[in-house]
């Protein structure tokens, strides 16, 4: 891998209109802590940025509804945000907001400087326009069903459901969420970024790393699921994607520029400007120069993100930096993939989720432990899960019963033998040892064996492998374990001496490994080791490579008649009863989320208004027929999409229904339905649907077939 001379990394911004859950740490934010605490004990010089993402429809529709302003609701949840990150160790340089005054500028000197480049293409469009709140649409004030999954709760930017972005002209039923009734389409000016100019670049730089002659990164470093993304977009023919919309909240068009009236940023163009202004804002308050590290072809950029937000960091944002001209390009962008919930999906509607801030209130001095069952489970290659019993778990049997026993008895085991000393012995000596007859060499090829399982951690950290290199963490403090309980040292002590003073030594320097190995991972661990063993707290500034330096000499850590401090509890077991609080609490704070969503709410869209009335004439164009399920199956990687042959009496038909979440293949097979025969067909998934069922939706979005009586024959009319 290339060297560079600094490097800059991003967390994506989190967007203020809520509360941080668990899915936002493992996805954004604890990968890109580890990786930053690793770099700077190794001496780099790296810039950690992030901050609040404050603008866009979500906010103000969050306003409408609690009937107060955008400022507030981002005032609100960007304080929350500072004191959650802080509260859980992650360890920002700059975290900044996007209704700074210096975003707003730094923003509109970006759209400035590449419409006088003549990089936009201004365009009339029609686009989704509410008659009666009288107002253009942006994305996100549209919900529709997806054209990708099936997914009837889409946003006309992006599906959450299978992360596919969208425009929202492609969305199936489109719906307005200001009013809940389907908008119409109205003209309107706005300035385009002409992706399909940049196509062929682009592919040139995701798929070889390659621009202009340069090497700028190595495909094969980046993560399988972020280049099969890219190449699907860049596949399927790259759009002009709009840079600014009609909205009253956001950074507004420059006044200097003919037809800004009414005009905001688009949210995508001005949140990724939002690290840019961020370290801006950090190189004011520190006197540095920010352009060292935006615009120097010796600085590494890399963007930590969710899987939701991989085409936005590596075509549209790449894009919008290489047309500027002065910015660097990201090395990698190691995007993890989400993180379920006790078996489903985490959903913030539903309240199906752990807000981080609650359980540092509701679980106290239990900071690392999130952070450890987080890493370990951390979706870097697909989905993965949390559970509160598998939390229990991995504190109990690997927190307690490995690292902290392992350290609360050699702190222990020495206070009581040697008066809190590291002991010192007679490397001339020959004694006994678990490899049979050695001399007290052997400890220090222990030290030279910890340097090589070391280096193994710090090749998985570069490569973004942080559960890989956890594992080799608790891989050590393994070894440390088996080498106190092979010798025995409280039953050795007094028929040898010389053996235990050398066994005791060398578990000590293990304990002052693990004390500074395990800073990116459990930071405030790493802190306790080093106060009980009386050593000066970290300051990451090479700390791990002076580590490194002395371990490669084969020298120890502690020297010999170093006093230690007294023992304490790194970690403490986590009883039945937390737990069985915590599940309940979820549970019962999802069915009073069901219970009380407002019947009639169309800002949330729990009940569909009326749609528009039809003639007598439009509805007997409808071709609806009673049919029979003879077969069923999924559809890969589409969760609410099953694949079904119906029998029409007829005529047999393949129809696509996204229903997989409310019933499984078995169930369905041999139900009686009601088909819309004369449906144009189309593909979803690859699949083409010959029609569609007909379902009934109640108020807790559960599903029910409108079936016919069981003894009606196949291909019937429904009238």
């Amino acid at each position: 891998m290339r060297q560079f001379k600094r490097y800059t990394v991003t967390s994506a911004l989190p967007y203020a209109n809520g509360p941080l859950h668990i899915g936002h740490l493992a996805g954004a934010y604890l990968s890109a802590d580890v990786y930053v605490r690793f770099q700077r004990l190794m001496g780099k010089d790296i810039l950690f940025i992030c901050g609040s993402d404050e603008h866009g429809a979500a906010i103000t529709i969050k306003a409408i509804k609690e009937n107060t302003t955008p400022q507030q609701i981002v005032d609100k949840y960007h304080e929350l945000f500072k004191e959650t990150f802080e509260r859980i160790g992650v360890s920002f340089d700059m975290y900044h907001r996007t209704s700074a005054t210096l975003h707003h500028e730094t923003s509109q000197e970006f759209f400035t400087k590449l419409y006088n480049k003549g990089e936009f293409e201004e365009k009339e469009s029609e686009q989704y326009f509410d008659e009666e709140a009288q107002q253009f649409l942006a994305d996100r004030y549209i919900m529709g069903t997806c054209p990708k999954c099936g997914h009837t709760e889409a946003y006309g930017d992006q599906c959450e459901k299978c992360g596919t972005a969208l425009s929202p002209t492609e969305l199936i039923d489109p719906i307005s969420k200001l009013s809940g009734k389907k908008p119409v389409m109205k003209k309107t000016v706005h300035w385009y970024l002409p992706l399909d100019k940049y196509e062929s670049w682009l592919r040139e730089w995701i798929e070889t790393g390659e621009m202009d002659g340069r090497v700028l990164h190595d495909p094969a470093d980046w993560k399988n699921h972020v280049l099969g993304q890219c190449k699907s977009w860049l596949d399927s023919g790259l759009q002009p994607r709009a840079m600014t919309r009609d909205l009253d909240w956001g950074v507004d068009v420059p006044h200097q520029i003919k037809g800004h009236e009414g005009k905001k940023l688009y949210v995508w163009m001005d949140a990724p400007i939002g690290y840019v202004s961020s370290t801006k804002q950090w190189a004011l308050d520190h006197k540095k120069n920010w352009k060292k590290y935006w615009q120097d072809d010796d600085t590494a950029l890399i963007h930590f993100i969710g899987k939701d937000n991989i085409v936005f960091h590596c075509l549209i944002f790449p894009a919008i930096l290489k047309a500027h001209g002065d910015y660097i390009l990201p090395i990698n962008v190691p995007a993890n993939q989400f993180m379920n919930l006790e078996g489903k999906k985490i959903s913030t509607s539903r309240n199906w989720a752990v807000w981080v801030h609650e359980y540092l209130d509701e679980i106290p001095e239990r900071q690392d432990e999130l952070r450890y069952v987080m890493i370990k489970n951390m979706p870097e290659q697909k989905d993965s899960e949390f559970t509160w019993k598998g939390y229990q778990d991995a504190v109990n049997s690997e927190l307690v019963n490995n690292i902290a026993n392992f350290v609360n008895r050699v702190v222990v085991l020495t206070n009581k033998y040697y008066a809190g000393k590291v002991p010192d012995f007679d490397e001339s000596l020959d004694i006994s040892g678990p490899e049979g007859q050695f001399d007290a060499s052997y400890h220090d090829s222990e030290l030279l064996r910890l340097f090589d399982d070391i280096q193994e951690m710090c090749d998985y950290l570069r490569a973004f492998d942080f559960r890989s290199g956890l594992k080799v963490l608790m891989d050590i403090s393994t070894k440390g374990n088996q080498i106190l309980q092979f010798n025995e040292p409280w039953k050795a002590i007094k028929e040898d001496p010389d053996t235990v003073k050398v066994v005791m030594n060398l578990c000590l320097q293990y304990v002052a490994v693990i004390g500074v190995i395990c800073r990116p991972f459990m930071p405030f661990t790493s802190g306790k080791i080093r106060t009980l063993l009386n050593q000066k707290p970290i300051v990451e500034k090479g700390e791990l490579n002076k580590l490194l330096d002395t371990l490669a000499e084969g020298e120890p850590i502690l020297k010999k008649n170093h006093k230690i401090g007294e023992p304490i509890h790194l970690f403490s077991r986590v009883d039945d009863d937390v737990i069985n609080k915590q599940i309940e609490k979820l549970q019962a704070t999802e069915q009073l989320s069901l219970k009380d969503t407002p019947a009639s709410n169309a800002v949330n869209v729990e009940v569909q208004p009326l749609k528009e009335e039809i003639s007598y004439e439009d509805f007997t164009k409808l071709d609806i027929r009673t049919a029979t399920i003879t077969h069923a199956e999924k559809i890969e990687k589409a969760d609410k999409l099953l694949k079904l042959t119906l029998d029409l009496g007829f005529e047999q038909r393949t129809v696509v229904s996204g229903i997989a979440e409310h019933f499984s293949p078995s169930q369905v097979i041999g139900t009686k339905v009601s088909l819309l025969a004369n449906l144009a067909p189309r593909k979803m998934r690859g699949v083409e649907s010959q029609g569609m069922i007909l379902m009934a939706e109640n108020s807790e979005g559960k599903l029910s077939f409108v079936s016919p009586d069981p003894s009606w024959e196949n291909g019937q009319i429904v009238k």
